[in-house]
């Protein structure tokens, strides 16, 4: 059945192993709404709510290529002639659009869970409802192990690429912080509880925000 929250435009940016994979498209249900899923190489990329990916896609890697990690981690262009330049102002503008028709899609029916994309710092905190999910990255590893079924020695290789592609996505096309509190209205240190249980704590929320918390900081739930 679905939910009747008073918002049902929700983002939700999450590091590895915070289970932002489970958690996005479990609201999505039971908001009765659209699921944006993580940047792909499919426009728009408006589906279902259902399984989705807590490692980084291969999709999401070739948006996010070697060359331009390095030059956004290290603020500095590639050297050497086998090396590609940093992308243009031009490219970057072009994955910005691209990127972003989804959450202008679901924004503009006031309508939608959108899992990453820097969603919450595209629309702002005066649109929508924006959740981060995190938690110290030895717990993220072991959660994260569990959500894919893999060793947890696997999941670090995982949360070290997810999170330092996933980082630099947003650094690089908004030249802020993807895990700036500033941006959210509601952190969760999703290792510390059951991810139904996070599930329902951002229900919870909603149901009682008439209106996104434009002026105030964010609430942080933490057992940290």
């Amino acid at each position: 059945m679905a939910f009747d929250p008073r918002i049902r435009l929700v983002t939700v940016s999450a590091s590895y192993g915070a289970g932002g994979a489970v958690v996005a498209p479990a609201l999505a249900d039971r908001l009765g709404v659209p699921f944006l899923q993580r940047a792909t190489t499919s426009a728009g990329g408006v589906g279902e709510a259902g399984p989705c990916a807590e490692p980084l896609t291969s999709d999401e890697a070739r948006l996010t290529p070697a060359h331009w990690l390095i030059a956004c981690l290290t603020s500095a262009m590639p050297t050497g002639p086998t090396q590609s330049p940093p992308p243009s102002s031009h490219q970057d503008e072009n994955l910005r659009r691209h990127c972003e028709e989804g959450i202008w899609s679901l924004a503009g029916a006031d309508a939608g869970v959108i899992l990453g994309r820097g969603a919450a710092v595209v629309l702002g905190k005066d649109r929508g409802f924006h959740v981060r999910l995190d938690g110290p990255p030895k717990l993220r590893a072991v959660q994260g192990a569990a959500i894919e079924g893999i060793s947890v020695a696997e999941a670090r290789r995982h949360l070290n690429a997810a999170d330092r592609t996933r980082d630099a996505y947003v650094r690089r096309l908004y030249r802020t912080d993807p895990a700036d509190a500033r941006h959210y209205h509601l952190i969760i240190d999703s290792t510390a509880l059951p991810l139904d249980t996070v599930t329902e704590l951002i229900l919870s929320a909603l149901s009682r925000s008439s209106t996104p918390l434009a002026a105030g900081p964010a609430t942080t739930a933490t057992a940290w």
